[in-house]
């Protein structure tokens, strides 16, 4: 009996009843009755006829649009369904949530409807939106709105995004002030969307940069075509107050079709691009993404990450190359090289981690690591010795951490901690280090030199070769490059450099390294040619501390004796 009495159907409310309960509700609301297969209205508060909702007798817009819907709602177990429905056309079109609801599942002929309209709320939200993908200065997109345009865009195979970069526009924004920059960035998109087809799309990316989004229809000279138009476009001078300028650009471009089979999202693909601008920038013409370039970059930040780690653990060692007397043979010095064992065991080349290691300013703390290491092994060495060894140690300098650390406060402290005098250290300078600031570099070289260190410029004849820094900066050594020294004897004009050089030196009273030796009858050579002393393979390989102090050894026993 009491199952019976809860599947029976409640006798439905009166219809005055339905209506002023229904009035009650503050949002549109009707209830609706299903007779013959057919929904109709049984009763609707004031909010709803206020809609458009119901229409004209019997041709009710909303009952056509949601009828399956609610023979599919009450047909099933649930007693209430929210949803989200648009309403009428672009115009004036009503965004609403709806809900249906029913007194139990048993209730299959009756269900009350409401209508929250959410219209204005959508409209901010899509402001809203809107205002935050959209540069405000040129109405483009933004960065954020460009990346939903290239997310959206299909098939990816046939999107190729273009990054321009402005190259001067900071020193106009600096000199002429920020509404001069305002007026050359809205005449750059203006001179940009010019040369661009209808379909194409262009935003602004960054403070001084542009994107632009193609349809690559035929090839990816399509892409190389239009970034030849648009530097065409830029390279008529702008006028800004009154000044012309002209303001050059590198433009970088990655194709979808490079990503799509990489899992590549719109952010790798801007990402490729900009990356793509940074060789522009170098080649001075545009330039495509390549993955092994963009490889090659994230290896050398992997490397810049592992070197770090290395210096703050004192993972790097130095090895010792004999600098020797080319008439005697006699050690005068040895070069100190920097060797890394990475924690794999691998060694890894110097020609590697020292470019990293300047361009992410690691050289600097490595520098100082060097010279304090190699003063260190001096003073062991002539522990061991019973007093002075008998050779000096040489340094090199890269000319970032010349530039950057108080190299004169650095020697000073290295020299007293290894309790030695300064002329037992030799610093090796390229040409880039020393004019870079003329002043304040003579200014740390004669202090320098007050504390007694040798002074070397390395690899010379391969920089500016500046001469007047010969006789104005106190120079002590030329180092002659090794691309100079090797298979001299078979190359007469690299025999005529060397020459030169050694004149050179002789007139201006310096003495004179040959750095690559590898032959005896190139050490006698440049020896009779008034060379003094030489470094390279033949004398020795860079040396672990304890072979390069078995080289001194014998020295300073018998010097003792």
């Amino acid at each position: 009996m009491v199952h019976g009495h809860s599947d029976a159907m409640p006798p439905p409310l009166p219809l005055d009843i339905l209506e002023r309960g229904v009035e009650l509700v503050p949002i549109p609301a009707a209830h609706l009755v299903r007779s013959a297969g057919d929904w109709r209205f049984e009763a609707a508060n004031r909010a709803f006829r206020a809609t458009r909702l119901r229409g004209e007798p019997g041709a009710s817009p909303m009952l056509a649009a949601l009828g399956d819907r609610l023979d599919a709602f009450v047909a099933s177990a649930e007693v209430r369904l929210d949803f989200d429905w648009v309403f009428g056309e672009a115009v004036d079109r009503r965004y609403y949530r709806v809900s249906f609801a029913r007194t139990g599942p048993h209730v299959r002929d009756r269900c009350a409807v409401t209508f929250v309209d959410q219209t204005s709320q959508v409209h901010t939200e899509r402001s809203m939106r809107r205002e935050m993908t959209t540069d405000s200065l040129t109405g483009l997109p933004n960065r954020e709105g460009f990346g939903d345009l290239v997310e959206a865009f299909a098939p990816v195979e046939r999107a190729a995004v273009m990054v321009v970069d402005l190259q001067r526009f900071g020193r106009v924004n600096a000199c002429l002030g920020s509404l001069a920059g305002d007026e050359l960035l809205i005449t750059v998109a203006r001179r940009i969307k010019g040369v661009l087809r209808a379909r194409d799309t262009l935003a602004r990316i960054g403070g001084d940069e542009f994107g632009i989004l193609l349809e690559i229809d035929e090839g990816r000279d399509e892409a190389m075509q239009a970034a030849a138009r648009i530097r065409d476009a830029l390279s008529t001078p702008f006028r800004l107050t009154d000044y012309e300028i002209s303001v050059d650009c590198a433009v970088g471009v990655a194709f979808g079709e490079d990503e799509a089979g990489a899992g590549g999202n719109a952010d790798e693909l801007i990402r490729h691009a900009q990356f793509a601008t940074k060789r522009a920038e170098a080649t001075g013409a545009p330039e495509c993404y390549e993955t092994r370039a963009f490889t090659v970059a994230r290896e050398q930040f992997g490397m810049e990450t592992a070197l770090r780690r290395a210096i703050e653990n004192r993972r790097l060692r130095l090895t010792y190359q004999p600098i020797c007397d080319l008439a005697t043979g006699r050690v005068e010095a040895f070069e100190a090289l920097a060797r890394w064992l990475d924690e794999e065991g691998r060694e890894v080349a110097p020609t590697r981690f020292i470019p990293v290691a300047e361009e992410s300013g690691l050289i600097v703390p490595l520098g100082r690591w060097a010279i304090e290491e190699a003063t260190r092994t001096l003073a062991g060495w002539d522990r061991r010795a019973g007093g002075d060894c008998g050779v000096k140690m040489a340094v090199n300098l890269s000319p970032i951490q010349f530039q950057r650390d108080r190299v004169e406060m650095l020697v000073d402290g290295a020299l007293a901690a290894a309790g030695l005098p300064g002329h037992r250290l030799k610093l090796e300078l390229t040409e880039s280090a020393l004019v870079s600031d003329p002043a304040r570099t003579a200014a740390t070289l004669r202090a320098l030199k007050e504390r007694g260190a040798t002074l070397a410029m390395d690899d010379f004849g391969t920089g500016y070769s500046n001469l007047s820094l010969l006789q104005t900066l106190p120079i002590d050594t030329l180092k002659i490059d090794r691309s100079f020294v090797t298979d001299m004897l078979a190359d007469r004009d690299k025999l005529a450099i060397v020459r030169a050089i050694l004149s050179l030196a002789q007139a201006l009273g310096k003495r004179t390294v040959a750095e690559g030796i590898e032959a005896n009858e190139t050490a006698q050579t440049l020896a009779a040619l008034g060379c003094a002393l030489g470094q390279g393979y033949f004398y020795a390989r860079p040396l672990e501390v304890e072979a390069a102090w078995a080289m001194i050894a014998p020295a300073t026993t018998s010097s003792a004796s």
